[in-house]
């Protein structure tokens, strides 16, 4: 590619919705145009995680992330060349992830937890989306992806809620809020911020990634 990518950022609570939010953004769009990084492709090994007061491994930490290997890859992309890693599958350990291939493209997004905490990508980003909804939507949604996807008991996903994710977005995500471009509500439907996104970025597209 001979121009730069133009990259946007793709933040919010955890249950926020920001995967559904990104599926059906990229769906809108022509599919050499967009590629798709996210953060929860990049978490360290469950033995490298930091654990509570209880033993417990806190994921909800921005230390969590392998940021080196996240900043290595985008410099790749940034280059014009394709990256491939393994995708994470959180709790499975006996699973091994599928390789993901993610080609350059015009427009490059990124997804994930903390991505505006850190300061170099924050500053890199063209487009800052935070996607908000409220705190206890967000418990509620966030309960029952755990107990549906990823095999754990009410027990212990509620205890991480309020020990490790709700202290984590309060800290670390929420903040930044105030420095997005774009906020789209999710409490109940995001159509119209994703209407919103889409025009815009089919414009970008339309004219050029470097506008």
């Amino acid at each position: 590619m001979a121009k730069k990518p133009y990259l946007v950022g793709i933040v919010g609570a955890s249950a926020s919705g920001k995967t559904s939010f990104l599926r059906d953004l990229v769906a809108r769009l022509p599919t050499s145009s967009c590629s798709v990084v996210s953060l929860d492709n990049y978490y360290h090994p469950i033995e490298r995680q930091q654990r509570d007061a209880n033993g417990w491994p806190n994921f909800d930490l921005p230390t969590a992330l392998d940021r080196r290997r996240f900043h290595a890859d985008l410099a790749i992309l940034l280059r014009g060349e394709s990256i491939v890693h393994a995708e994470y599958t959180f709790n499975h350990r006996d699973k091994p992830g599928e390789l993901i291939t993610i080609a350059p493209a015009d427009v490059l997004i990124l997804e994930g937890l903390f991505l505006f905490h850190d300061d170099a990508i924050r500053a890199a980003l063209d487009l800052r989306v935070f996607i908000d909804a409220d705190e206890e939507i967000c418990r509620q949604r966030r309960l029952q992806r755990d107990q549906a996807e990823r095999g754990y008991t009410l027990e212990h996903s509620a205890y991480c809620w309020e020990q490790h994710v709700l202290p984590a977005y309060r800290q670390y995500v929420l903040p930044y809020r105030e420095e997005a471009h774009l906020v789209v509500a999710n409490h109940t439907d995001y159509a119209d911020g994703l209407d919103a996104l889409s025009r815009r970025l089919q414009a970008i597209l339309a004219l050029g990634a470097d506008v």
